[in-house]
């Protein structure tokens, strides 16, 4: 019997569809999707930072915590 790797359940993975990021964030697929086509056209300067996988999208795990780090630090000073 080979060991496999398990990934515990609560588990988020390294990187998400567009539809998976849009549900964290709480925005629409829409939305989420047009913000992804911001940052490929803005060469990354604004936008849903996303990574191209061949025809697929994946928004970086690591990009949704700056992310909400970035707003709660916003949130804090307002």
């Amino acid at each position: 019997m080979r060991d496999e790797p398990s990934i515990a359940a609560n588990a988020v993975p390294q990187f998400l569809t567009v539809e998976e990021a849009a549900a964290v964030l709480r925005i629409g697929r829409t939305s989420a999707y047009e913000l992804a086509r911001r940052w490929l056209a803005t060469s990354w300067r604004e936008g849903l930072p996303v990574i191209r996988l061949g025809r697929t999208l994946r928004v970086p795990q690591a990009a949704l915590e700056r992310i909400a780090h970035r707003l709660g630090a916003s949130d804090a000073t307002a």
